[in-house]
């Protein structure tokens, strides 16, 4: 069985995926994957240098800021990309999921709903915060100006629009409310999963 996690940028799903990570649950975390293969695969190298130019890398490393800026200033790079690096990690996430035991998997993907892949997972669960608090926690992290917040926050969807697309969705305000609301939502799927069986 195969979980979708998602959420806005700063909404704390990687938190959300460490508390499933407890319950001895299998996590993929899609993005830092896809930095992998943006430096491994020599194919997908070769069309993200054709897209934003050489730059793109340093010392054979993800240029990571120059292209925060290349693909949140432009929807037609952004798109560019994501048609190179999401195949490439819905490969890798199926050689993955084939080599897992635990009851369920996650796959932790920022923009889940908007490229479509939410249909080929079984549950989706999204992550959600209020924008305020989503925005000091992204300051905070990636050390980054207000206004470069929202303008990745632009590029995703916004939260109803998900939540109206999701099976379940937790408001991660507080991390001891969220792990509980973790902990019932691990219990809904294995009561799935027995029910499936």
């Amino acid at each position: 069985m195969v979980v979708g996690l998602t959420g806005g940028i700063g909404s704390g799903k990687t938190t959300v995926a460490r508390f499933f990570e407890t319950l001895g649950i299998s996590i993929y975390i899609a993005d830092d994957h896809a930095k992998r293969l943006m430096v491994e695969d020599f194919i997908l190298k070769k069309a993200i240098i054709g897209v934003l130019g050489p730059e793109a890398y340093v010392n054979n490393r993800l240029n990571k800021a120059f292209i925060a800026t290349q693909i949140f200033d432009d929807s037609e790079k952004r798109n560019q990309i994501n048609h190179f690096v999401h195949p490439a990690v819905a490969k890798d996430f199926m050689q993955w999921h084939n080599q897992q035991t635990s009851p369920y998997v996650i796959k932790e993907a920022a923009i889940l709903f908007e490229n479509g892949s939410y249909h080929m997972n079984d549950f989706n669960l999204i992550v959600v915060a209020p924008i305020a608090e989503r925005i000091r926690r992204v300051i905070a992290r990636d050390k980054i100006s207000e206004d470069a917040v929202r303008k990745r926050m632009d590029a995703q969807w916004g939260d109803a629009k998900k939540i109206a697309l999701a099976d379940a969705h937790i408001v991660n305000e507080h991390l001891e409310i969220t792990e509980k609301k973790v902990f019932q939502i691990h219990q809904h799927l294995l009561k799935r999963i027995r029910h499936r069986g």
